[in-house]
This record gives C-alpha cells, structure tokens and sequence, in this order.
C-alpha cells in the first residue's frame, strides 16, 4: 500500500488513490498540449509559462474564465464524456480572441461525485483537444472529489485561459463606422449556452437520445454533444490579412446581447436573416419548445458561432483568410447610423 493513503478519507467518501490513477491516465493528453513556453510538468504545484512578447510594444495579458453550464447533463445521459472539455476551452478562449490576444495556457477544474479516473481522463482528453486547436497549454488543473454535496455520478467542469495581445494591435470597438459589413463564422450547432431551454423544450429526460433524426442527419444526443467550435486560428489569421474593426463572440445572450458588445455608441448592426445559415436544430428547438423568434435569437448562435466587423474593402481579404482556415464566412449584413436598437434583424 503506498504511503498517500487514507482509510478515513476514503471512509468519508473521498479516495485519493483514485485521484492518483486519474492523473497518470491523463498525462497522456496533457502532453499534446504542450508549447514553447511551458517550463515544468504535470504535478507541482503552480503551472509554469514563460512569456515571449518579442516584438510586442505593449504586451498585456488577457484572461478568461467559464464553464459548460447544464450541456454537461448531455454528456451524463449519453455516458460520453470526451466531448464536454472542447467546450469549456473554447467558452473560454473564444472570449479572448475577440480582441485579438493569442491564448497561451489554460487551466480546468473539475468537481465530481466521486472520482472515476476513467471518467476524468475523458474529460481532460477534451480539454486538451480544445488547447491544441487554440493553440495553447494545458499547464495544470484540479479535480475535487465532493461526496454528500454531489451525487456520486455528477460533475461540473469551468477552466480559464491567459493569452497576450500586444496594447497597440488590441482588437476594440473605437473603429467600428457605419460601412463596414458584418462577416458570420458559422457555429457547431448549439454550442455551450441555453441548454437549460433545450433541455425543456425538447424534454431530454424523457426522449430517446439516440435515436436517428433524418432532420439532423444523426442522433439528437449526437447533434446536442457537437462541441463549441473553436474559432482561434481563423480569427488570428484574419487579423493579420485585414482591418478588423471588432470581433463577437456569440454565446449566452444571443445576437442581441453579444453584437453590440464589439460596436460604439451611435451605430446598429443591421443583420440580413436571409443571409444566415440556422442549423436545423434551432428551428427544432423554436417549434418543439414554442419558443418566439426574438427568444431564439436573444438565447442562442442561431448558426453563427461569432462575427467580425470588417472595413468594407477588406472583406474579401478577411473572408479568404478565413477560408484558408477552413472557416467559411458569410457577409450577413452592415453597420449602420444607429438608432435605439442595437441589433436589427431584417
């Protein structure tokens, strides 16, 4: 029996042992995450990242923190856990690039029932796929064991990310001008946000998840767990092809609370809804849920995973750079003098 263990705490609900086990089980995945700049392993006790800002005027941290909300009931009903740490990267470091700062590291926290290493591991294999398609480093993270405050198959996953953006290059809303054309970068179906409102809308406790819809073109539990898609790269190559005047990311909130919040004072943005490409599962969710028009659109992506405010002769270059990327983008309408609403949908 190795020294680290205790009868009592395990007696308690709490086995450490099984913490060990999980952390060997992901080291693995923790590894492919790795970049220049991290300087120590898994284990110690504070995650190492060493900061090159050559040829940064101003360097300036940016940082970002979320979680996955009640997606992660999903993932508990279709057992399938590999998926569900995608989506806390990307809430997380799809924020961040909105203006513009590259991510660096990232860090997670997991609070479970009771620790499954199996079950930990596949979480952690996610949120290291999500650091490598940002591009950053899983420097470390935490998994708390919660017995008699947590069942026992429950858990809960939030995380943060660093990134650095140089001051002077810094993506805000002061050159956003009546003129410029919205761009859509499409989303991976719901993403991470409303999931309270799918859940009841289309009553998950009570349906068979894996069944095929022929709408959907697979499962509603396999269209449901489809992770936020992560929009880092494209973005970055955006910024360095054209003049990008602001960046949204579209999550909690909708159209209509997230545009605005990359445009000035005394401007709209008026979006174009032929323009847009709607997932079917939003118009399953709007009819099966009863749910209005301005809900939908004030709740979810409704398609478009985010947006980039663009000048009007650079939209061909974002748009290509894009492309390049493998993000297809879509001119979904224009900013106009303002009024009242912030956001218009024509």
């Amino acid at each position: 029996m190795s020294e680290s263990y205790s009868a009592a705490y395990a007696a308690a609900g709490v086995d450490i042992t099984a913490g060990y086990r999980a952390v060997e089980l992901m080291k693995k995945h923790v590894a492919r995450t790795m970049i220049p700049g991290v300087t120590d392993g898994i284990g110690g006790f504070g995650g190492l990242f060493q900061l090159d800002v050559a040829g940064m005027a101003r360097p300036c941290l940016v940082s970002g923190t979320d979680g996955v909300g009640t997606k992660i009931r999903i993932a508990q009903l279709m057992d399938r856990h590999d998926t569900i740490g995608i989506d806390c990267v990307a809430m997380c470091v799809n924020d961040i690039i909105c203006c513009g700062a590259r991510p660096l590291f990232f860090l997670d926290y997991i609070a479970i029932g009771r620790n499954e290493p199996e079950k930990v591991a596949a979480i952690v294999s996610g949120v290291a796929e999500g650091c490598v398609q940002a591009g950053c480093a899983l420097t470390g993270g935490e998994t708390a064991e919660h017995p008699g405050l947590m069942a026992p198959q429950d858990y809960d996953l939030a995380g943060f990310a660093v990134g650095v953006v140089d001051r002077d290059k810094m993506v805000d809303n002061a050159r956003v001008r009546p003129g410029d054309v919205i761009l859509s970068l499409g989303s991976e179906g719901v993403h991470s946000n409303g999931f309270s409102l799918v859940r009841k809308a289309l009553d998950v406790e009570n349906v068979d998840l894996n069944e095929w819809s022929g709408e959907l073109g697979r499962t509603l539990g396999e269209e449901l767990l489809r992770p936020t898609r992560i929009y880092v790269k494209p973005v970055l190559a955006a910024l360095q092809a054209a003049d990008i005047h602001g960046v949204s990311h579209i999550t909690g909130g909708g159209f209509y609370e997230n545009i605005p919040r990359c445009l000035p004072q005394g401007v709209t943005a008026k979006i174009e809804k032929s323009a847009l490409w709607i997932d079917p599962i939003f118009r399953i969710i709007q009819r099966k849920g009863n749910v209005s028009e301005h809900d939908m659109f004030n709740t979810f992506n409704m398609g478009t995973g985010m947006v980039l405010v663009v000048a009007k002769e650079d939209a061909d270059k974002a748009a290509s750079a894009l492309n390049g990327e493998g993000m297809g983008a879509r001119v979904i309408g224009e900013i106009v003098p303002g009024g009242e609403d912030r956001v218009v949908l024509c």
